[in-house]
């Protein structure tokens, strides 16, 4: 689990970079950092992935991973993320965030790739 902690905790520091860059005005950072820190989070989420019996933790996991990979315009990854997650049985109100990402973050931005094709 510790790995688990590492991984997360690393990602979140990236994220934290990611907000300073955004301040002030660094777009390469801001991409750079973020991707960084969705591969990190999305390998925390990997090791948990199958550990069932780890909830709320496997599935807080990979809703963090998924809305990394929604702000890295990695949509699929974020859907399966998100299944992957919801597989499990994540506590109600994470399968409710879980399912709102999916409907309104991820069908969003398709439907507006698609408009502008």
């Amino acid at each position: 689990m510790q790995d688990v902690e590492t991984l997360h905790r690393e990602a979140m520091e990236l994220i934290d970079q990611a907000v300073l860059a955004r301040q002030r005005g660094d777009a390469e950072t801001i991409i750079a950092l973020s991707r960084a820190a969705f591969a990190k989070e999305r390998a925390a989420a990997d090791l948990v992935a199958n550990h069932f019996d780890l909830e709320p933790t496997r599935s807080v996991l990979h809703r963090s991973a998924a809305v990394l990979a929604i702000e890295c315009n990695q949509l699929r990854n974020a859907e399966r993320l998100i299944g992957r997650a919801l597989a499990g049985n994540p506590p109600d109100d994470i399968a409710d965030e879980l399912r709102d990402l999916l409907l309104e973050e991820i069908y969003s931005q398709r439907q507006a790739i698609r408009a502008s094709a």
